[in-house]
Order: structure tokens, then C-alpha cells, then sequence
């Protein structure tokens, strides 16, 4: 059992209390909120003073991750000041957001561009497979989904233990197909074969050069792509905000809705090798376990820890929430999200705390300043993340020697796991 199942198994025996999050800067977020449920949150952050920290569970993550980039103080902060902060930013007087073990996260509006509330929205982070969605983003207007491919040993120069749908070398595949592969299996060899034929004669390194345009164009300037899947690599980052701006190009085609909301799909068969193909099933639990749900995408690398995009609509609203840097605590990365969905739902409509800037003010942006060093991928400052509040990791450090002392008397948790 690693050392996260391990965590989490001795949370849900109930063998370790955490410490009541923070929801205020006096750290008065204990009490009850005005209708005597969860504690109301007295500031919304982005303001001159110290950053309120985000509700956060108090685990380690496993294995460490790279240390984020500094923001460049002097930059613009994209979607309005407010979204400035390392720590929390929701609007006054709502209730406190639900506890997570998630970095970093945004809950947006997809049409009005509101964002409902934030935590630490332009940390910057290891995307993970979350990052097929600005692969859509900027190949899917490129390419005819009847256009047949065939799989090259490139496409399929992955590591061992990376997620693969399953292609042939020689094999032939319509793009449709290829997008399903990419969009429900979270296939990394899709990603290469669609990155690949999106590139033309220039092959993935253009399609990349065209995510990095396309991100710039969206206003996404926290983002640097590096691969096409989101494996990861050096100077591969993006940030909660940006998969929201993203999301929001996707979830405005209906060819994307169509596959990303496939829930199964028979995979063609590939004779000889191949002779009766497989079938595929959508790994977003969403989909199936969320009331309104509409899409969304799942992503994994140990860099990254646990990444995840999903939406759904309630009462003529249509949300998405963005998830970085989560562990399974308090539980599993879309369930997080659920939980952001929950939280965003139950806001007054027109609850706001910063915006998705669209195309057109992320062009007039870009006029008015300079691109921000912040872009360039600079090195971090310290390796709890640039800015990010210190509050959160002071408590999961506690968390280790209290789970070190819980797992110690609890042996038999851990056989049982194992069984």
C-alpha cells in the first residue's frame, strides 16, 4: 500500500482528527455561518495583506513535486486582482468552500465568465492528462474527423507505464476515432498520432508551437506546453485558471461534447494483429454519478499528482471546475470536483470574485504590457510552491508524524488492504 492509500485508510477508520480548516485571516472560520451551517468566509482575498488559506487536507504529497515558478509581481493578473492571490478568493460573506487536498482550483460560470471562488488560481503546475483538453482546443478546428491515420513507432514511443489505448503500429484509424481514444481512454499514443497529422509537414513540434499560440490567444499565459498527452517534462505548466479558459473553448464545440460524453466505444479491429478489436469505456466518473454532468477530463503523472476539468449544469447554469495538484483525500480528484460543483451551485447567481477573459480582452491585454515573465517558466523560489500559503503545508507536516503514530498502532488496517 503506498503512502496516500495509507493516509487514507486511516482517515476513513477514523483514526486521525484534522484540524479544522482555515476559512478567515483571523482564523475565526470555526463558527457557524448565518444560517447556522458551514462557517462564512470573512474576506475574499487578493487584498494587500497575507493570503487566507484554502481549505486543505492535511496530507503529504507523494512523491514531492517540482517547486512552482515565481509570478512575476509586476504582471497583470489575468480574469482580474482578486485571482492574484496564493491563497483563497471567494466573495464575502459565502460559505466556506469545501475542504480539499487539492494545490490549487477555480469553479467557473461557462457562459456568464464569472469565477465563482478560487484557490490560488495561477499556481502554476504539471498539468498532466488535463492537458489533452488545449490539445482539443487546437486540433480538433484543424482536422477532418473522417480522415483515416496510420499509426507510426513514433505514436507509440511512450514509457512503460504511460496510458496507451491500444494502437497498432500499421494500423489505420478515422481522427474521430482517434479522438475518442484520447478523450475517453486518455490515450498518450492518440495524443502523438493526432498531434502528429495536426502538425503537417512539421510534425508534433508544430502542434505544439500551435497549443502554445492557442493558449496565448485564450489568455492561458500560465501555460507552457511541452508534450501534446501532458506526460510530464520540464517547463510544462499551466494553472487552474487556464484549464478553466481552456475548458471553456471546448466546452463551446459540439464535436468535442460528442466525444468527451461517449461513455463506451468499440475500438476497431486491427487484422492480423488485432483481429476483433476491444471495447473502451469513459474513465470520468462524472459522467455517470453527477446530475447534469456534461464533460470533463481526468489526469495523473507523479509530477502532477492528481489533475481534473468537469462541468455540469443546474437551474440554467452550466459550471466548471478545475482541479490541480489533489491527492484521494478527502476523496478522489472528480469527486473533489463534484464537491467545488456542489459549492458553486448552491451561489447566489452573479457571485463573482474575478472573470474568464475572453479572446478579445486576453489580444487587448497583451497589447497594453509586455508578456509576462511569468510565462517563461522561471525558477522557483522554494520547494513548497511559489507563493502558495505556508499554513496548509505546516499542517501536513504535522499530518505525517500523526499518521506515522496512527499507522504504527493500526497494523491490521493495513493487512486488510492487502487481502
Amino acid at each position: 500500500m503506498g503512502a496516500t492509500e495509507l493516509v487514507a485508510a486511516v482517515l476513513s477508520a477514523g483514526l486521525l482528527a484534522l484540524p479544522a480548516p482555515v476559512v478567515s485571516p483571523s482564523g475565526g472560520g470555526a463558527g457557524a455561518g448565518p444560517s447556522g451551517g458551514a462557517p462564512a468566509v470573512t474576506s475574499s482575498g487578493g487584498g494587500a495583506g497575507a493570503a487566507v488559506p484554502c481549505p486543505y487536507t492535511t496530507i503529504p504529497t507523494v512523491p514531492p513535486t517540482p517547486p512552482s515558478p515565481v509570478r512575476d509581481p509586476a504582471a497583470p493578473v489575468v480574469g482580474g486582482g482578486q485571482l492574484g492571490t496564493t491563497g483563497l478568493a471567494v466573495a464575502t460573506g459565502t460559505a466556506a468552500p469545501p475542504t480539499l487536498s487539492a494545490m490549487s482550483w477555480v469553479v467557473a460560470d461557462l457562459d456568464s465568465g464569472e469565477v465563482l471562488g478560487a484557490c490560488a488560481p495561477h499556481l502554476r503546475r504539471r498539468p498532466a492528462s488535463v492537458q489533452k483538453l488545449l490539445l482539443a482546443a487546437t486540433a480538433l478546428p484543424k482536422l477532418d474527423p473522417a480522415l483515416v491515420v496510420e499509426a507510426t513507432a513514433e505514436d507509440l514511443a511512450l514509457p512503460k507505464d504511460s496510458s496507451a489505448v491500444g494502437m497498432i503500429v500499421g494500423g489505420k484509424y478515422p481522427v474521430s476515432t482517434l479522438w475518442l481514444g484520447l478523450l475517453l481512454q486518455s490515450g498518450n499514443d492518440t495524443a502523438n498520432a493526432l498531434a502528429r497529422v495536426a502538425g503537417g509537414d512539421g510534425g508534433v513540434a508544430a502542434t505544439i508551437a500551435a497549443m502554445n499560440a492557442e493558449a496565448r490567444r485564450l489568455g492561458a499565459d500560465d501555460t507552457h506546453a511541452v508534450t501534446p498527452s501532458g506526460l510530464d517534462a520540464p517547463d510544462q505548466l499551466t494553472s487552474a485558471y487556464d484549464l478553466a479558459l481552456i475548458a471553456r473553448a471546448d466546452f463551446a464545440r459540439p464535436d468535442f461534447l460528442k466525444y468527451d460524453t461517449t461513455l463506451t466505444f468499440q475500438w476497431p479491429a486491427q487484422p492480423p494483429k488485432d483481429p476483433r478489436g476491444f471495447q473502451i469505456q469513459n474513465e470520468n466518473k462524472l459522467l455517470t454519478s453527477y446530475e447534469g454532468a456534461i464533460g470533463g477530463k481526468t489526469g495523473f503523472t507523479d509530477e502532477a499528482r492528481h489533475t481534473y476539468v468537469g462541468a455540469a449544469q443546474r437551474g440554467g447554469r452550466r459550471l466548471v471546475v478545475t482541479v490541480m495538484g489533489a491527492e484521494i483525500v478527502p476523496a478522489r480528484a472528480w469527486k473533489q470536483g463534484t464537491m467545488l460543483l456542489d459549492w458553486g451551485f448552491a451561489l447566489p447567481a452573479g457571485t463573482s470574485v474575478g472573470h474568464l477573459v475572453t479572446p478579445e480582452e486576453a489580444a487587448e491585454l497583451h497589447r497594453q504590457a509586455p508578456p509576462s515573465s511569468a510565462a517563461a517558466a522561471a525558477p522557483a523560489a522554494s520547494s513548497t510552491g511559489a507563493g502558495y500559503s505556508i499554513w496548509p503545508t505546516v499542517l501536513a507536516l504535522a499530518a505525517v508524524a500523526l499518521t506515522a503514530a496512527a499507522v504504527a498502532g493500526y497494523g491490521l488496517i493495513r493487512r486488510r488492504r492487502r487481502a
